[in-house]
């Protein structure tokens, strides 16, 4: 027992250094509102940048990038490193370009179908369009 307290003496004196001294390293918190703003604006600038990775990790943008002599993985690289404000102009423009193609593609694509499916419609008998089928 009286081993147990030369040893409480002898490490009690370190043990409340210590602790003192780990009381002063910390700092205070602080805490503060947070704008709505700031908030939103910081989850639209990582959907902006996800959208524009999602972009260029398209195979025919890719394949478009080493047409031009860009390697795919250094534009994907970045993107990373463009400022919020950049990137959000990148992703407008994104959702600016069409989908499809332009018009003139869209009707010529849509007269040869329904010129195919009135051929074979009247192939079959269903109809009678075209006078160079013979039945």
């Amino acid at each position: 027992m009286e081993t147990i307290r030369r040893m409480g003496r002898f490490l009690a004196l370190p043990m409340a250094m210590a602790v003192c001294l780990m009381s002063l390293a910390t700092a205070p918190a602080r805490a503060g509102l947070v704008p709505t703003q700031d908030v939103v604006a910081k989850g639209a600038a990582a959907a902006d940048r996800a959208q524009v990775k999602a972009y260029l990790a398209r195979s025919d943008v890719q394949d478009q990038l080493r047409d031009l002599g860009i390697d795919p993985a250094e534009a994907s690289a970045r993107v990373g490193s463009l400022t919020d404000a950049e990137v959000q102009k990148v992703a407008a423009r994104l959702d600016q370009r069409p989908a499809g193609g332009d018009a003139l593609g869209t009707v010529v694509g849509a007269a040869v179908f329904i010129f195919i499916v009135l051929l074979i419609t009247d192939i079959v008998g269903v109809t009678d369009v075209f006078p160079f089928v013979k039945k």
